[in-house]
């Protein structure tokens, strides 16, 4: 679990799938937490020497669209590429997110996450700090 108390996850406990709680003050940091959460439950170890940067811009309806169209990009990039990042950086307006990312080449990964789903997705703003339960199929 993240020592943040702002911003930080944590693995929920789930029937068949996984599912990890995420909570952050803005939308940018939730994005970035959610990455590094869904990292976590990949165990994924990256490539300590190497860097890359990789860059993409998308849209979505929503919030929560938009949170799993960036977590389905990173996943589809670490299936292809085998990439995986740790610097976030992001920027959001009008449900349009420009994201720069530099990781590395994935040099172990322990679990396999297939999708991000949209089961019971819900950002919910409470007191200007933002939380959501994100469930990936396994």
């Amino acid at each position: 679990m993240a020592e943040n108390l702002f911003a930080g996850f944590a693995e929920r406990p789930h029937t068949a799938d996984w599912a990890l709680d995420v909570w952050a003050p803005d939308f940018v940091s939730l994005l970035r937490e959610a990455a590094k959460g869904m990292y976590s439950l990949s165990e994924i170890e990256l490539h300590p020497g190497a860097r890359v940067e990789r860059s993409f811009s998308l849209h979505a309806v929503d919030l929560e669209s938009l949170l799993v169209s960036f977590l389905s990009e990173l996943l589809y990039l670490g299936e292809r590429d085998r990439l995986a990042f740790d610097t976030f950086d992001l920027r959001v307006e009008n449900n349009h997110l420009e994201a720069i990312l530099q990781g590395a080449p994935i040099v172990e990964q322990s679990k396999e996450i297939k999708a991000v789903t949209f089961h019971d997705l819900k950002i919910i703003d409470k007191s200007g700090q933002l939380s959501v339960t994100i469930v990936f199929d396994v």
